[in-house]
């Protein structure tokens, strides 16, 4: 028999944190793995179109609404020459692609992401090459990619098919430089001044674009955070975000700790933003530093998998971790917590989309299925458009083998004025016991509830296959609203989603 735990929650919409910049809810493609090939692109695919992209992809991604897709790197980027991939496909080279030791074919590249990008409904975030490039190779690609025309690089571009400008606005300046296993590692003095240099050039080529600094590649790194404080004591007037990295994996079989690393995300976020501030303080700036939670996402079922590639081949399957139920409940923890950030935290990109650590998943010449994390990703994507509202919550605690004072219940809501919508996103860690949430709406006191969408399995370790949702989302909550409180039972490790709308006149 469960006990019923109690948890309430305050949500006024004069408690903001902040608007919700869309951009949270990014992602990312890198050449790796089938993410482009067998992902996003597979021309002799019955469902490919005239450019060979696969339209049950792009269905999936529209659905769950993604405005910001990074590319083209992630590790590839840093030993990427971008020349590579535009003009005829049969004049473009073969390489060997040193970070993931495979061959890349180059049948991808520039041109033909950001036309992908298009038919998905999302912006581009390009990467540059600080790895084995730098200044020269920046500037150029920001030209052919960005500058009107009559130059040589933005001439080349129409050449290649593309007489208007891509208009791309947000750029990396490298990615996970304080890494030894980046191609072109370096220190982070050598970083930030390269990186300065890069911004500086890039700017005068087009004053309207937003530069992303390399942060640490995850706070496990020795150099954390005192990476970041260097770095930005040299990019800091010159960028306008500096990035994030984490991924989190149940390598231990420990879900009550997995389920409570959201607070070491959270730790993170804190950490990066105490730095990003005194380095404002020292410089004496106006500026606010923001931050890009360039990756994230649960990584580790594909850890084993990986290690019997045959190295120098094309596109073979890496990276294709099969989430389960309980990495969706993580997925959903974490999207909170950016959410609870949302002053400082403006873009975001879950690593990554297709095939690769991803939300989506193919078979090459076959079909296209949701993996369990696609849901809160989904959800929260959906519903958390508009302004994040500070919860204050009273909740009751655990302690795990990694962690004390955990709560049960992880919560942020979100109110969408134009929508005239609040929707409560709401996580009951508990293993064994539901969870009643009383919380008080009395600031919507003329909003009802819309449904309770309840994310939940028995089998924490559940997953979803082409042939079987064994994992999927219902709206069959019990959420009531009474006397200005809403009370919705939340069963064991469930993930929910509360909507509440204007009542009809």
């Amino acid at each position: 028999m469960t006990n019923t735990l109690k948890a309430k929650m305050v949500v006024d919409k004069d408690f903001a944190i902040s608007e919700v910049d869309s951009r949270i809810y990014g992602s990312f493609i890198e050449h790796l793995g089938r993410a482009v090939y067998g992902g996003v692109y597979e021309p002799d695919h019955p469902l490919a179109d005239e450019n060979g992209f696969r339209k049950d992809v792009i269905e999936l991604v529209k659905e769950l609404n993604v405005p910001i897709i990074r590319y083209p790197g992630g590790n590839m980027v840093s030993g990427y020459n971008w020349e590579d991939g535009v003009g005829p496909r049969a004049e473009r080279p073969r390489r060997l692609e040193l970070a993931w030791k495979t061959i890349e074919t180059n049948e991808i590249g520039t041109n033909e992401f950001v036309d992908w990008a298009k038919k998905v409904n999302s912006e581009v975030m390009m990467a540059i090459n600080l790895g084995t490039r730098g200044i020269d190779a920046a500037r150029n690609l920001l030209e052919y990619c960005n500058h009107p025309g009559g130059t040589y690089w933005s001439d080349l571009r129409k050449q290649h098919g593309y007489k208007e400008p891509h208009k791309i606005k947000t750029w990396c300046l490298g990615n996970e430089m304080d890494g030894p296993w980046q191609i072109g590692h370096k220190t982070a003095e050598e970083y930030g001044r390269l990186a300065v240099e890069t911004a500086k050039a890039m700017k005068w080529v087009d004053p309207t674009i937003e530069l992303v600094a390399c942060g640490s590649s995850n706070t496990s790194m020795p150099t954390f955070p005192q990476w970041e404080a260097t770095t930005l004591e040299h990019t800091y007037e010159a960028a306008d975000y500096i990035s994030l990295h984490q991924y989190y994996g149940n390598r231990n079989d420990d879900t009550a700790s997995y389920l409570a690393y959201s607070l070491d995300m959270d730790h993170f976020i804190k950490t990066i933003i105490s730095t990003c501030d005194y380095i404002k303080a020292k410089k004496r700036s106006k500026k606010t530093m923001n931050l890009s939670f360039d990756e994230w996402n649960v990584w580790f079922h594909s850890n084993e998998a990986d290690k019997q590639i045959e190295p120098w081949s094309i596109a073979p399957p890496q990276l294709e971790d099969i989430y389960n139920f309980e990495d969706a409940l993580l997925v959903g923890s974490m999207l909170m917590t950016m959410l609870k950030h949302a002053d400082r935290v403006k873009m975001a990109c879950m690593a990554q989309l297709v095939n690769v650590i991803a939300p989506i998943m193919t078979n090459n010449n076959g079909g296209a299925w949701k993996q369990t994390i696609f849901y809160p990703y989904q959800h929260v994507s959906l519903y958390g458009r508009g302004i994040a509202l500070q919860p204050v919550i009273s909740s009751p605690k655990y302690d795990s083998k990694e962690f004390t004072d955990v709560p049960y219940l992880d919560s942020i809501a979100v109110h969408n004025p134009e929508k005239e919508e609040l929707t409560i996103f709401a996580l009951n860690r508990s293993l064994e016991d539901s969870l009643t949430l009383e919380c008080d709406v009395r600031s919507f006191s003329d909003y009802q509830i819309i449904e309770h969408i309840v994310l939940e399995n028995e089998n924490l370790k559940a997953v979803n296959t082409l042939e079987s949702q064994a994992v999927a989302p219902h709206n069959k909550g019990k959420a009531v609203l009474e006397a200005g409180s809403v009370v919705a039972p939340l069963s064991k490790h469930s993930w929910n989603v509360i909507r509440l709308g204007l009542k009809n006149s």
